[in-house]
C-alpha cells in the first residue's frame, strides 16, 4: 500500500472512529433504513461571442410533487449569492451551485434559478478595447426562471442535475434602446451519480461503523475528501448510501472494547443507480499479539504451539533456536514446546495483548 493510500486510510480510520463514539449511544436505530435522497446543481454554459457575461446568482430552489406554476411550495438550496462569469464554464467545466443537498423521496417537479439585479456583459468594441454593460433582467423574470424536470427521487441515491446556461440566445440586444437584456436560456438534465453498498458483518452482536473514503474530486489532495459511513444493525447488516461510482476499499470498525479490530475489505465496485451487494459475510478480524521465546540448546530443533478455537498454531526455531507465533489472538495459553528429541515443555498462562509480541525467555531442555 503506497504512503498515499495509508495516509488516506489513517484519515478514514480517524473519522470513523469518531463517527462510532458519536453514534453508539444510538444502537437502536435500525443501521439499515435508508438515508435521504442528496442533490448537486452543476451549471455549465455554451461558448458565446462575448468577453464575459457576470450573472448574479441568489438561489436555487426545487418544488417537490407539485407541477403548478404559483409561487408556493417552493424549498430553497442555500445556494451561496456569487458573481459569475458564464464563460468560464464552458468546455466540460462546471460550476457547483449546491453540492449534496438532502431533500426529500419524491418527484422533483421544477426548479428556479433565481438572479439577482448585478448582472453585467463586457463586449469587446471597435477599438478592441472591452466595455462593460449592465444587463437587464425583464421583471417577469425576478422571481427567477423556472425549470420543469419531473425527476423521481428516490431514497438512498444522489443526483446530479445539470443546468446548461445557453448564453448566445440569453443575450438579446434591444433595437433603439441600446439596452442588453437577459433572457436566461436553459436546459435542465438529470442523472443518479451514485449507488449503494450493502453487505453483512459477522458476529453480528459486534456493533461496527462501515465506511470508505470518497475522493470528491480524483485528485492526490486529502482536503476534498469526504466518508460515507453507517452503523451496522442487530443482525450485522449495514447499508451505504449514496456512493459515488467507483471502487473502494471498505472499512469496517468494530467496537474497540470487543476483541475484533479493523477489517478491510478491497475492491468494491459501485455502479450508479445501482445496488453492490456483499454476498459473502464479512468476518471481523480478531485483535492478535505474537508469542516468541529462544531454545539455548544448540542445534536442537523444536516445535511450538497453542491452540486457538481447537486448531494448532505452529512455529519452528531457526538456526538460532527462536521461534515466532504470530497472529494469536488476545488471550491466555498453554504453550507446548516439542523438541525432536527428548521431553515436552509446557508453559502454561502465557497472555497474548493486542500487537504485542510476548516474550517467554530463554529455555533449556535438560
Amino acid at each position: 500500500m503506497n504512503t498515499l493510500k495509508k495516509l488516506k486510510f489513517i484519515l478514514l480510520s480517524i473519522i470513523a472512529i469518531s463517527f462510532y463514539s458519536c453514534s453508539n449511544s444510538e444502537s437502536g436505530t435500525n443501521a439499515v433504513e435508508k438515508a435521504a435522497p442528496t442533490i448537486s446543481v452543476r451549471l455549465v454554459d455554451a461558448p458565446g461571442d462575448f468577453k464575459a457575461v457576470n450573472v448574479e446568482v441568489v438561489d436555487v430552489m426545487i418544488k417537490m410533487d407539485d407541477d403548478n406554476d404559483d409561487d408556493s411550495g417552493w424549498t430553497s438550496l442555500e445556494a451561496e449569492n456569487e458573481i459569475i462569469n458564464l464563460l468560464d464554464f464552458t468546455g466540460g467545466i462546471s460550476k457547483v451551485l449546491v453540492d449534496r443537498f438532502a431533500i426529500p423521496a419524491g418527484t422533483l417537479s421544477q426548479m428556479r434559478l433565481v438572479l439577482g439585479d448585478g448582472n453585467t456583459i463586457v463586449i469587446e468594441n471597435d477599438l478592441e478595447e472591452d466595455e462593460e454593460f449592465d444587463l437587464k433582467t425583464p421583471s417577469a423574470q425576478q422571481s427567477g426562471l423556472k425549470l420543469k424536470v419531473n425527476a423521481v427521487i428516490e431514497e438512498g441515491y444522489a443526483y446530479d442535475f445539470i443546468l446548461d446556461f445557453d448564453v448566445e440566445k440569453s443575450v438579446v440586444i434591444a433595437g433603439n434602446s441600446g439596452n442588453i437584456i437577459l433572457k436566461p436560456v436553459l436546459y435542465v438534465s438529470t442523472e443518479v451519480n451514485s449507488g449503494i453498498i450493502e453487505g453483512t458483518v459477522e458476529p453480528s452482536d459486534v456493533a461496527s461503523v462501515v465506511s470508505v473514503l470518497v475522493d470528491d474530486n480524483g485528485t492526490p489532495e486529502t482536503d476534498d475528501d469526504f466518508v460515507i459511513s453507517a452503523n451496522t444493525d442487530a443482525n450485522g447488516q449495514f447499508a451505504l448510501w449514496g456512493v459515488p461510482a467507483g471502487t473502494y476499499d471498505l472499512m469496517i470498525n468494530p467496537d474497540a472494547a470487543s476483541v475484533y479490530t479493523q477489517t478491510i475489505v478491497e475492491g468494491v465496485t459501485v455502479v450508479n443507480g445501482e445496488t453492490t451487494v456483499i454476498q459473502e459475510a464479512i468476518q471481523l478480524n480478531l485483535k492478535t499479539g505474537d508469542i516468541t521465546g529462544k531454545i539455548t540448546n544448540e542445534g536442537l530443533s523444536v516445535i511450538a504451539s497453542v491452540m486457538v478455537d481447537g486448531s494448532e498454531v505452529t512455529a519452528t526455531t531457526d538456526t538460532t533456536g527462536v521461534f515466532l507465533l504470530e497472529g494469536i489472538p488476545i488471550g491466555t495459553y498453554n504453550l507446548t514446546l516439542t523438541p525432536a528429541i527428548g521431553d515436552i515443555i509446557t508453559v502454561n498462562d502465557v497472555i497474548v495483548e493486542e500487537n504485542m509480541t510476548k516474550d517467554i525467555g530463554e529455555i533449556t531442555f535438560p
